[in-house]
């Protein structure tokens, strides 16, 4: 069980690192993080090495416009 927890934390913290070279967490490029920005950061944390084998996940939602 030590070695599989191991692992994951391992495959996250790679994750964080490629998106953090990928600029995902740059306040000055994008200060609004929208659905969008959001999901496309915890999808390449959870990819892992992956994205250093050419996986570039993105993801787009929208969400609805609040009534008024």
């Amino acid at each position: 069980m030590r070695i599989l927890t191991v692992v994951i934390v391992v495959w996250l913290l790679i994750g964080v690192l490629a998106s953090g070279q990928r600029g995902y967490f740059d306040e000055d490029s994008n200060p609004d993080v929208s659905c969008s920005d959001a999901g496309t950061i915890a999808v390449s944390i959870v990819a892992g090495p992956l994205n250093y084998m050419g996986a570039n996940p993105k993801v787009d939602c929208k969400v609805p416009e609040p009534s008024k």
